[in-house]
């Protein structure tokens, strides 16, 4: 694959567009496009080879440099927006600086992360800096772990975690300064916590209380609207990154950006050194287990590739946090770690050893169509900020090299920043998070607020769910209150309350657990092992459908003595079902603490069935004279996904679905057959039945 030479370095990002409305702040690294002369060779060692100690690595950080004049304009100011480029080391040492610049101990310096493995690993740092256990000092805070003490005043936290704790505390009262970091990711807890932390900082000024000072970082943002967001507080640009990054465009456009990413690899494998890692980007878990896959046979069957043997180690969210936490060990000096990613690691993550970047230029979205009431996953081009964000994931500990599979004028094409996930997203989860704050989602001060469609459909939902008294209210059912206390898809939070009226709270768990993450079954490309795959597979299937067959898989999967070896022989994925034990576990906790009693409905699987239809009653679709399906909500042609145990079934008339994906056309997945007398029987108040009346009227009269 050809690629060309393009300008170096971060400089050239959108930031220096806008770098005239900011305060500089100037360090004394070289910040030029060209490699600087007196870099070090790597961010543990001096010019001599000598190394360094963490105080002297914190000192060389560009953000350090001017220590003095940022704790001044943060001390005078309210609200602050800071800028820095990608490695200058804003996320770790703006926090410690505060801290140690704040002479009365009072309060808490929180730093939100839209990332769990970021919270984590990035608190460890700072512990590590801190000389301090994690926990003590410095602490963190994700979903289901808490991982701090009295004595912490540093904590990284996720988005959500901070957003559950105002649940319990509008002021966030124990908060000196809240430090929103990553803010230009826009995900939905981000950008509802801007406006619960904006809200926050309003209220103590008017009680009295202890100021709230808060940051907003980022490395590229739309600065404008942040600043008119927040009150026209004032941006400062931090110049200056540690090391520079190359960065090389394809020539031609690529058919195929696995292919391409494949044979960049293995193009530079050869010719750099054995301590040189390298990152890929692609979409989704899926294409990370293919490519390992494909990576590790080649490596095994050829003898030519020269350079060190090859380590592959995915990373994606639903991965066991451990299996996450290994890409950040260091590779030793006899093999090369590569490390294929989705965007989970373009922000934040310093990974050790990686000097290379490989981007596909594409990410995996959800997209919620209003109109059809679906949310469909689509495979999509990145922005250019996300562009330049996966860049600098290069230049975190030396001059890096960044390759993209997309030529200059495709980058030129791609929309300048990403679309805020709350804009293309179904909003029912977040009306009732913000319901339960007892905020009117309708009067919220958001960044950018959704369409009043949005926020109609999603009160809609909410009702049919019997979580809010009237289709437009904004008053929590007991129902609801409930639902809010799960971290979960409403949808999902409604099936485990229902099954205790229909006696199968222990097998909704289970399911729900499955659904929360990514695939267990395991389909490999070798054509022999495909059908012992399938094969293996097979002995799991439910008449019903997916959703049973996935409770088989997690029973035996629970009885069994040996998990890895029941997993190998029956190719499942182990690491997806170790994370949906997990997660059972930690709902379990949840539903004790609602005082929801443990049932089983034994074999008496239209018990389960019934329930899924509390939860996913607008997933309904009806077989027509073609076999193919048409929703009732929405009446969108479908088919059932070539994956499901549902597949060319026949005498299937109705079936309910957990999600579609739009490909070369809308395909179900995760599909469970039902009955059409039990829509008036289960779900009577959520117009369904009507629905249907009409839909199979008018298709009559086609």
């Amino acid at each position: 694959m050809s690629t060309r030479k393009l300008t170096n370095g971060h400089s050239n990002s959108n930031n220096n567009n806008n770098n005239d409305q900011f305060k500089r702040f100037k360090s004394n690294n070289n910040s030029s496009n060209d490699f600087p002369k007196n870099n070090l060779p790597n961010s543990g060692q001096n010019a001599n080879g000598r190394s360094l100690s963490i105080d002297e690595q914190r000192h060389q950080l560009p953000v350090y440099k001017v220590r003095k004049q940022l704790l001044n304009k943060i001390a005078s100011s309210k609200t602050l927006i800071v800028i820095g480029e990608t490695g200058s080391g804003k996320t770790t040492q703006i926090p410690q600086m505060i801290h140690e610049s704040i002479k009365v101990n009072v309060g808490i310096i929180a730093v939100t992360q839209p990332r769990r493995v970021a919270a984590i690993t990035i608190a460890k740092r700072v512990a590590l800096e801190q000389k301090c256990c994690i926990g003590d000092t410095v602490g963190y805070t994700v979903r289901f772990e808490d991982v701090t003490s009295p004595k912490t005043k540093i904590k990284y936290m996720t988005d959500g975690s901070l957003l559950r704790e105002a649940l319990s505390d509008k002021f966030l009262r124990k908060y000196r300064v809240i430090i929103l970091d990553e803010a230009h990711e826009r995900t939905i807890n981000t950008d509802v916590l801007f406006g619960i932390v904006k809200e926050a900082q309003r209220l103590r000024m008017e009680k009295g209380l202890l100021p709230l000072k808060i940051i907003i970082m980022s490395a590229t943002m739309d600065v404008d609207h942040f600043s008119k967001y927040f009150n026209n507080c004032e941006p400062i640009y931090l110049a200056g990154r540690t090391y520079p990054v190359k960065v090389l465009h394809t020539a031609e456009t690529q058919s195929d950006y696995l292919n391409a990413c494949l044979v960049t690899l293995f193009q530079i494998h050869k010719t750099i050194p054995v301590n040189h890692d390298v990152l890929i980007f692609l979409t989704g878990q899926d294409e990370i287990e293919n490519l390992a896959s494909q990576i590790r046979c080649i490596v095994k069957v050829s003898n030519e590739l020269g350079g060190p043997m090859i380590r592959v180690f995915p990373l994606y969210a639903q991965l066991n946090q451990n299996k996450q936490l290994e890409v950040f060990q260091p590779s030793t000096n006899n093999y090369r770690k590569v490390i294929l990613s989705t965007n989970i690691a373009e922000t934040s993550l310093t990974i050790k050893g990686i000097k290379y970047v490989i981007d596909s230029g594409m990410v995996k979205r959800k997209m919620y169509d209003s109109v059809t009431g679906m949310d469909t996953l689509k495979v999509t081009r990145i922005s250019q900020d996300q562009a330049w964000q996966r860049t600098g994931r290069a230049g975190r500990e030396s001059e890096g090299f960044c390759y993209r599979t997309y030529t200059m004028n495709e980058y030129r094409m791609m929309p300048a920043v990403s679309v805020p996930e709350i804009l293309r997203s179904n909003i029912t989860a977040t009306v009732l998070q913000l319901l339960a704050l007892g905020i009117n989602c309708r009067k919220f001060d958001f960044l950018d607020k959704p369409s009043d469609k949005d926020i109609e459909n999603a009160q809609k939902q909410l009702y049919e769910l019997g979580a809010i008294t009237k289709p437009n209210g904004d008053e929590l059912t007991e129902v609801g209150w409930n639902m809010s206390k799960f971290p979960l898809d409403p949808r999902f939070s409604k099936m485990l309350l229902s099954s205790i009226e229909f006696g199968c709270l222990d097998e909704m768990l289970s399911i729900v657990s499955i659904l929360s993450g990514e695939t267990i079954f395991y389909q490999s490309d070798d054509p022999d092992k495909r059908v012992e795959a399938l094969k293996a597979h097979a002995k799991f299937e439910s008449i019903h459908g997916d959703h049973l067959t996935v409770l088989n898989v997690y029973n035996e999967f629970k009885h069994a003595e040996r998990h890895r070896t029941f997993c190998h022989e029956n190719y499942l994925h182990y690491r997806n079902l170790e994370y949906a034990r997990d997660v059972r576990r930690q709902l379990s906790v949840i539903c004790e603490r609602l005082q929801l009693k443990m049932s089983s409905c034994g074999n008496d699987y239209d018990q389960v069935r019934k329930c899924l239809l509390t939860g996913l009653y607008n997933n309904v679709a009806e077989m027509q004279q073609d076999h193919n399906f048409v929703s009732v909500t929405g009446r969108l042609k479908t088919k059932i996904h070539p994956s499901s145990v549902l597949n060319n079934k026949a005498n299937l008339k109705f079936v309910l679905f957990t999600e579609l994906v739009q490909t070369s056309m809308n395909f179900m997945r995760i599909v469970s057959s039902i009955e059409p007398e039990w829509i008036e029987e289960v779900v009577p108040n959520c117009g369904l039945s009507n629905r249907l009346s009409i839909f199979n009227q008018k298709v009559n009269e086609n």
